[in-house]
């Protein structure tokens, strides 16, 4: 198994982490509001898949993730209780930066959008991930949701 089929190995165990999440994307607000939560995370298929459920008090999420080797990319899968899978998935991989960094083209209040969500300050203990939306094709980001990760179990 090569390096890229593990880069989130890292995930693996129990999480706790404050999720802040923009009031209203891609309209000008500085609204944000908070909420904990709690993540459990395991590897599948022998590390080239990883699967997480996070809990935000009553509702659930659930993210996929499966490693193609013939392309060296990640495709995440996100689901969330009450409201299905989202497609597509977000497509990307981990950097010489130690930043993953993957996206998708979607649809945001009947406009085109960039998709990317990063994982970024990655430590034994600790990790951040974050999604921005972008409306002209990545030359800038709006961070919309931020979740900062802190180790509670292995």
């Amino acid at each position: 198994m090569t390096l890229a089929e593990n880069n989130f190995d890292f995930f693996v165990g129990t999480w706790s982490s404050k999720q802040r999440r923009l009031r209203k994307a891609l309209a000008g607000s500085d609204d944000w509001y908070e909420v904990s939560a709690t993540t459990r995370c395991w590897n599948i298929f022998d590390g080239a898949g990883n699967v997480d459920e996070v809990r935000f008090g009553d509702s659930f999420g659930l993210t996929v993730r499966l490693y193609d080797p013939g392309t060296d990319l990640w495709s995440l899968y996100w689901a969330r209780s009450g409201g299905g899978l989202a497609l597509p998935p977000t497509v990307g991989r981990f950097e010489a930066d130690g930043c993953g960094r993957f996206y998708d083209d979607e649809e945001w209040d009947g406009q085109p959008i960039r998709v990317r969500f990063l994982w970024s300050g990655i430590t034994a203990e600790s990790a951040r991930w974050e999604q921005a939306f972008s409306t002209d094709k990545g030359e800038t980001w709006e961070p919309n949701w931020i979740a900062d990760f802190t180790r509670t179990g292995r």
